[in-house]
């Protein structure tokens, strides 16, 4: 089961930051951001990009097993995929209600997936 986590999460991961990359003005759309600066595709590319890259690499390792790292990659991921939920979760107690997608959508994805991670590890 924790192999299966480690590799559906990290093929989200890894499509996520693969598209940011080719496409950060596409991939940031739907949230009603533009990016007209390149310094704002920069940023795009390096936390939707970098990130999404790096959590597919780490989650490799996991689903791998290299070194009994697993547990610990998994718990890392969740808790990082469990802060963006909870971030949009405190966001809407902070600001206006917003339609189910974009942000209901990822709270969703983010919460099933940090949950999976944590149990499972």
């Amino acid at each position: 089961m924790a192999l299966g986590m480690c590799v559906i999460i990290g093929a989200f991961f890894l499509a996520m930051g693969a598209y940011a990359l080719i496409a950060p003005t596409v991939l940031i759309q739907p949230f009603g951001i533009q990016l007209t600066a390149p310094s704002a595709r920069y940023e795009v590319r390096a936390v939707y990009g970098g990130f999404g890259l790096a959590m597919a690499a780490v989650l490799a390792v996991a689903a791998l097993d290299v070194g009994s790292l697993r547990a610990g990659i998994m718990v890392t991921v969740g808790a990082a995929l469990a802060g963006m939920a909870v971030g949009r979760v405190l966001s809407a107690a902070l600001d206006e209600r917003t339609a189910f997608y974009p942000n209901w959508f990822y709270c969703a994805v983010e919460a099933i997936a940090a949950t999976a991670l944590f149990l499972t590890a």
